[in-house]
């Protein structure tokens, strides 16, 4: 698992507003927040969609920051990511994402928590 892996198991570098920040790339961006206001019902501007990576120090999209249910309980929970959750394949939180991320199941499955529920970096 590398440190562009989200909490969730999603690849933070394949994520439209990752490139768009990295690339410094404004017509990614306003693509991007096209889409997102549409997919979510909610004005989202261009400025707003800047983003280092979920799990990195500096800035992230207001979703990531503020909202995303998964990053808070990962936060809460100290883990590195949902992977070390001995229960994660039948979490309510994170049951949309890995329904439809084959990839992102992939990834936490392959630093799962032992099954006593110790964590796999002690």
């Amino acid at each position: 698992m590398g440190k562009m892996t989200a909490f969730c198991g999603l690849d933070c570098e394949k994520c439209d507003a990752y490139i768009a920040t990295v690339n410094d790339d404004e017509k990614l961006r306003e693509k991007t927040a096209k889409l997102w206001s549409e997919l979510n019902n909610a004005p989202i501007l261009p400025e707003h969609i800047n983003c280092g990576g979920c799990r990195t120090n500096g800035v992230k999209t207001v979703y990531c920051e503020s909202i995303c249910a998964v990053r808070k309980c990962a936060l809460a929970k100290g883990v590195t990511t949902c992977g070390e959750c001995a229960d994660f394949e039948n979490c309510e939180i994170l049951a949309p994402i890995l329904a439809n991320s084959p990839s992102a199941l992939k990834n936490l499955r392959g630093i799962s928590a032992p099954r006593d529920g110790t964590s796999i970096y002690q």
